[in-house]
């Protein structure tokens, strides 16, 4: 079976991590978004066609031509022209069922192996709370649980509900005032080789776009049947910067410690914790897992790292630093006396002594951040920054929550900042 991957996205809304680097290689744990993805594939998919877009060649350079002993092929969707568009450009490859994923998303490896032994066409879906902004699944009539549109049986092992017979689809509504179920579209699915006369038989959408879901319906109506496949475990779609930390809390909680590398006698691990090969935890330091630091990573002496957080290959966290519950990605260097909270920093990026994030609004109320020009209420009480690549601060910067810098952008030193810089 091949595995279509979508990796071709621009990635706006996570802007300006993406702003150097497609979205799919952000980093969640020790691997990318990407690379879990193919990690969640590989008990079902025997070879790999990656979707490529904005950035290709750095998903090309990152993966290669084989991943895990599995080949890869690469092809190319030029104009981001919607998810039927990027699948069709691999019908010079594909010649066999394979299944199509989004390459920016955290899934358990359940939800892969549940479309494959679908046997033939298949979508999968979630049950949500409020499934208003989601592609909304109806089931055929015959099918339909009789509580209104929930799938009836037990649940098998890693997270797939329903019976051996799945339930068969009836139609697909998306972003619905009115949802008719709670079933929403996951956006993995399983095809048969000759999908392809669909997918080119799919019309442009009132968005501009050719969707998958109008495929769908195209198999619909020539008498194919699509088996609903319910999917209760892990699935994060990965679109906005508090995203990611979300996705790494998500991946952290399992995690199993290990130390490979140099961790001082009188350093302190608790919990899970791994300290890769090449990295240095030094004196004094005090770390709460789940935490990774990662090769090359250089941590103290006396500073404290707690919560899910990640220190990322090459970076440097100085003398009584203290990194809670943050992304810290490669060759990032935070100086002593500093605190980083519940935070996103890209590579590259130097903090002055004594730069200080607040994560937390006095009035208790959720943090905002903008996005793509417009103010968002992420949901999170707790929030910190997202710095770009290459940004630098000086010394005894305060940064307010909420706040986001772009690429390369600079403090002075004492400053305050309360707005955006970018």
């Amino acid at each position: 079976m091949y595995g279509v991957v979508l990796a071709a996205g621009r990635g706006t809304r996570m802007r300006p991590l993406t702003d150097r680097r497609p979205k799919p290689l952000l980093p969640v744990d020790d691997r990318s978004l990407l690379e879990g993805v193919l990690d969640a594939c590989l008990p079902v998919v025997d070879e790999f066609v990656i979707v490529t877009g904005y950035r290709g060649d750095a998903i090309e350079e990152a993966i290669g031509d084989r991943y895990a002993g599995a080949p890869v092929e690469y092809v190319e969707q030029a104009d981001p022209a919607g998810t039927a568009h990027a699948v069709l450009q691999a019908k010079g490859i594909v010649d066999d069922d394979f299944l199509v994923v989004n390459g920016d998303v955290v899934i358990d490896e359940s939800l892969p192996r549940s479309l494959a032994e679908a046997d033939g066409t298949a979508i999968a879906v979630t049950e949500v709370e409020d499934p208003r902004s989601y592609g909304v699944v109806s089931l055929a009539t015959d099918d339909a649980a009789a509580d209104g549109g929930t799938i009836d049986g037990g649940t098998t092992d890693g997270g797939v509900s329903g019976t051996t017979e799945h339930p068969t689809l009836e139609t697909i509504v998306e972003k619905p005032a009115d949802p008719p179920t709670n079933l929403a579209n996951v956006g993995c699915y399983a095809f048969e080789a000759d999908a392809f006369d669909a997918l080119e038989a799919t019309g442009e959408s009132e968005r501009g776009e050719y969707e998958l879901t109008e495929t769908l319906e195209i198999l619909l109506a020539d008498g194919t049947e699509i088996a609903v496949v319910e999917y209760d475990g892990r699935w994060l779609d990965v679109g906005r910067p508090w995203e990611l930390l979300e996705a790494t809390e998500a991946v952290l909680d399992d995690l199993e410690g290990r130390v490979d590398g140099e961790v001082a006698a009188d350093a302190t691990l608790e919990g899970e914790v791994v300290v890769e090969s090449g990295a240095r935890v030094r004196s004094g330091v005090t770390i709460e897992g789940p935490a990774i630091v990662r090769s090359g990573a250089e941590v103290g002496p006396n500073a404290y790292v707690r919560g899910s957080t990640v220190i990322g290959p090459d970076a440097r966290i100085g003398h009584a630093v203290e990194v809670k519950n943050s992304v810290v990605m490669a060759e990032t260097a935070i100086g002593h006396l500093s605190y980083v909270g519940d935070s996103v920093i890209d590579r590259q990026v130097n903090f002055g002594a004594g730069t200080v994030v607040a994560n937390l609004r006095h009035d208790d109320e959720p943090v905002r951040m903008t996005v793509k020009g417009e103010r968002v209420d992420t949901g999170r009480r707790k929030l910190g920054v997202v710095l770009g690549e290459g940004v630098k601060t000086g010394i005894d910067t305060n940064l307010n929550a909420g706040v986001v810098f772009g690429v390369e952008e600079t403090t002075a030193p004492g400053e305050t900042v309360t707005r955006d810089r970018r």
